[in-house]
């Protein structure tokens, strides 16, 4: 079949008895009506895409029941215009992502299921810490796996354009992870945008990295027993660069007059030559060799700088977004034991509302700094022309978007 097929496991591996997750395997909510104009417009552009999911070696039985009664998501539209990782500001999204009760809760879900995270650890040399701090972001360790009907949802977005290609190829490739027998069409649910399981795998990632741990026969990252997308989400991390027994990164004091632009993704140095010029470990330990590591300040000068290695950035191609990436780090180091960060976030500062951030791309574009987009989500675009802008303007460049900034630019 014209699909990729990645179960890497040499052989089932022999797993302790594990207890389920609370809650049956997810059904899919029924999808919300909408006016029959769209529908019947919806309709046709399905009828259309057949040919496509055909030549892409969907058989048509598949097809044909995958799609059947298929009805236009209204919701997944509304859902598609807010994405909290560039809505909130760093230190309330941290807030709620690693909260006390989500580290009280990581701690006992890693003790429940420790015999399979170990083995799963040995494997793919992603630590059990990382894994479940993943499983703790994406769902909430399994509590809301999402109960979206897949299919719909994508062929929604596909339709609706403003990122129809990506959906299209995420609605061919979850119609393949059909066809190969993994989930059936009723049971296969995830989020708005066909984010699905456990850990929350967009189908294409899933056809890549996803496997059968449990030696089963499916890859289930669906259902009660999240085994199998926990050793998935292992994998993603390993094939993406992670380095075993390297840490992610280290939450870092700069020097009085540290040079603001060396900050960033795109500089990589050594910890012994960040050591040189100043940098310090928040803690007072010493800066470990983690390979070329560049330091990010996601605050801006006035909140904590972390130095981040490799397998920071190999957590960003599960999700790219510093947010996120720092968010799976910190709750991982706090599940292990360790203690809150050492530097205070500036709380005190608002952070732009909606109509200001676009307005900063908007004027940051027409001073040619190009944003790629003026959607009001502040993403790497749109740091790297703040940091381009305030060179030029003599300003530090730690790409961080402020009101003060903005009036600069006014």
């Amino acid at each position: 079949m014209a699909f990729s097929s990645l179960s890497a496991c040499a052989g089932p591996v022999e797993v302790s008895p594990r207890p389920l997750m609370r809650g049956a395997d997810p059904v899919a909510d029924p999808v919300p009506d909408t006016d029959p104009a769209t529908q019947a417009r919806f309709e046709a552009w399905v009828n259309n895409f057949r040919a496509r999911a055909l030549s892409n070696g969907i058989s048509a039985g598949t097809w044909d029941r995958a799609t059947r009664g298929i009805k236009y998501n209204p919701k997944v539209i509304e859902r598609d215009r807010y994405q909290s990782e560039f809505t909130k500001s760093i230190w309330d999204y941290l807030d709620s992502a690693v909260s006390d009760t989500r580290v009280s809760n990581g701690r006992a879900v890693l003790s429940e299921n420790r015999a399979a995270l170990t083995q799963i650890e040995a494997r793919y040399g992603v630590p059990k810490e990382v894994v479940v701090a993943v499983w703790g972001m994406e769902s909430n360790y399994g509590a809301n796996r999402g109960k979206m009907a897949v299919i719909p949802s994508l062929a929604t977005l596909a339709y609706d354009g403003r990122r129809g290609e990506f959906f299209a190829k995420q609605l061919i490739a979850a119609l393949q992870i059909i066809d190969a027998g993994d989930i059936d069409a009723a049971h296969m649910t995830g989020s708005w945008a066909g984010a699905m399981g456990h850990t929350q795998f967009i189908p294409t990632s899933y056809l890549t990295y996803a496997v059968d741990f449990t030696g089963d026969g499916r890859r289930d990252i669906w259902s009660s027993d999240p085994t199998d997308a926990l050793a998935s989400t292992a994998s993603y991390l390993a094939k993406s660069g992670w380095q075993r027994g390297v840490e992610w990164g280290r939450e870092v004091v700069l020097p009085a007059g540290f040079n603001y632009g060396l900050t960033g993704k795109g500089t990589r140095k050594s910890a012994s030559e960040w050591a040189a010029l100043g940098v310090r470990d928040a803690n007072g330990r010493s800066l470990p060799d983690m390979g070329p590591t560049s330091i990010i300040v996601p605050a801006g000068a006035k909140g904590p700088a972390f130095l981040i290695s490799g397998n920071f950035r190999a957590i960003l191609r599960y999700n790219n977004a510093d947010s996120y990436a720092l968010g799976v780090s910190h709750l991982a180091d706090r599940i292990a034991g360790k203690g809150p960060f050492v530097q205070d976030w500036p709380r005190t500062g608002k952070p732009l509302t909606q109509a200001q951030k676009v307005e900063l791309q908007e004027r940051l574009t027409a001073r040619g700094f190009d944003t790629q987009g003026t959607d009001g989500k502040i993403g790497a675009n749109t740091t790297e022309a703040i940091v381009a802008y305030q060179r030029s303007a003599g300003l530090s460049p730690d790409g961080y978007p402020t009101l003060e900034l903005l009036q600069t630019l006014r």
